[in-house]
């Protein structure tokens, strides 16, 4: 009997087989954002228990356990890590049409070449089996990214890190995997709480060596350590906000909010969106003065179960799609800093499908030809990054702009068992340009279609991003025609 996951898995049609097994299947990946924790990549880090690895920290399992009726101690709570699995596995048979279904048994398939689908009663037998391979020193951190082929990861750093496991990593010679830190100063603009703001400045001062006075030394201490991030190897930002704010500020008001922000006293609604406003655009300034690539996460409505908030912390799987308006802000945004010849090679991730067609025509306001898609309407992420999130974003971007000059999939993720979404994402890819020569809406032309199929899946992300890659990246070469 076929397994679940087989090699033609999400792939119908011969077109699509061959697109995926020839053109697509080996090429290494670059993961230019994601959310792994450097230190374990610096440490080698061995896991102990498929649970460890698999749902410390994920909040999609969680939010599908909550849903299934598992109380929290099995989710985050004091249960062992074989409880814990052990309720994961009896959820996962009510995840039928959940992405989850599918990322399950896509990682127990590769790495582990695990075909059982997992439920209650397999949960024994795939318990060991997995715990056994991760003994192994192919299955550490560093082993994991060279199973699936990662040339290079990008992580997600915060401007006050210290970057001593980036250092670390960049002393290995002639790695397979490049690990480089992305710029990620969302603490800058989060001034709703002042206390906790204000605790982070400070750890700025300590790690720009500045002393933070006033609204020029704050952007000074900022601009310092987005020159260390440079000279780490770090060539591109990221921001996670609910939508970009760019209404027309002055100086002399923004030094007064700073200054009644550092006294500890609330902005008023009006001074906290022109803070964000100047921070925004001074930030993106810096990222076009050093060629940088900035990435803005866009839509996200964060940490609504205020109970559970107090009793688990942020960012614990309590999050949703927000309905924030987008276009106005945003263009008015690129605008500014095209109108002088400063805007950035720019990502926009959209994270509400009512937007897609309005994220992908954004992009096409502000090509300038200086680079190929110089503004990219990035790929599906968090809620969207499953089939029909990923099919739409193909879909508006194909429509709207040029499949051809995307940039590609990104995990965006916390686990090293995560990079089966790019296979997923290559799978999905090829399945829609075999469906489109079945329906004989692209022809039948397979040296055609693969160089579009290598073109997004790898080689596109390296033009764009101009950052070294692993061995693993730089050994990779196109199929000949």
């Amino acid at each position: 009997m076929k397994p679940f996951i087989h090699d033609d898995f999400l792939l119908s049609s011969p077109v699509a087989s061959e697109l995926f097994h020839g053109w697509a299947r080996d090429l290494p990946i670059i993961d230019y954002h994601c959310h792994l924790p450097v230190a374990e990549i610096a440490g080698d880090h061995r896991f102990e228990t498929i649970t460890e690895i698999w749902l410390k920290g994920d909040h999609y399992k969680w939010r599908a356990m909550r849903t299934n009726g598992v109380p929290e101690r099995y989710c985050t709570g004091d249960a062992t890590d074989r409880e814990k699995f052990e309720a994961f596995a009896r959820t996962v048979p009510s995840t039928l049409r959940n992405p989850l279904y599918h990322w399950t048994h896509m990682e127990l398939k590769r790495p582990f070449g695990i075909d059982l689908l997992l439920d209650g009663s397999t949960a024994g037998a795939i318990w060991e089996r997995t715990n056994l391979k991760l003994s192994r020193p192919e299955f550490s951190a560093q082993g994991l990214l060279r199973q699936f082929r990662v040339a290079t990861v990008c992580t997600t750093d915060d401007p006050v890190d210290g970057l001593s496991h980036h250092a670390a990593l960049s002393r290995r010679e002639d790695p397979d995997t490049i690990v480089l830190p992305t710029y990620r100063p969302d603490r800058a603009g989060a001034i709703d709480d002042p206390a906790s703001w204000n605790a982070w400045v400070e750890q700025l001062e300590a790690a720009s060596g500045l002393a933070i006075g006033s609204w020029g030394t704050f952007l000074e201490a900022l601009e310092r350590r987005h020159r260390a991030f440079h000279e780490a190897g770090c060539r591109a930002s990221d921001h996670g906000l609910t939508r970009i704010e760019a209404d027309s500020w002055d100086e002399s008001s923004v030094s007064a909010t700073f200054t009644k922000l550092r006294r500890g006293e609330a902005a008023e609604r009006g001074e906290a969106s022109l803070f964000r406003s100047a921070l925004l655009h001074e930030l993106a300034l810096m990222d076009h003065g050093r060629g940088w690539v900035q990435q803005y996460h866009l839509g996200a409505l964060r940490n609504n179960n205020s109970r559970m908030r107090r009793i688990l912390g942020p960012d614990t799987g309590f999050d949703s799609i927000g309905d924030f308006p987008q276009a106005e802000s945003l263009a008015r945004f690129l605008d500014r800093l095209d109108e002088n010849d400063r805007l950035a090679k720019t990502v926009l991730y959209n994270l509400n499908p009512r937007d897609n067609e309005l994220f992908a025509t954004m992009t096409g306001n502000f090509q300038d030809g200086s680079v190929a898609g110089k503004l990219q309407y990035g790929s599906a992420w968090w809620f969207l990054d499953q089939k029909d999130g990923m099919e739409k974003q193909i879909g508006a971007l194909s429509n709207m702009g040029l499949l051809a000059r995307f940039i590609g999939m990104v995990t965006d993720s916390r686990s090293f068992l995560s990079y089966s979404r790019h296979e997923y994402f290559r799978r999905l890819l090829c399945e829609i340009l075999g469906n489109d020569v079945e329906k004989g809406l692209l022809p039948r032309d397979l040296p055609l279609l693969g160089r579009l199929v290598e073109d997004v899946s790898f080689f596109n992300a390296r033009a764009y991003l101009g950052i070294p890659l692993g061995r693993l990246g730089r050994t990779a070469g196109r199929r000949a025609a």
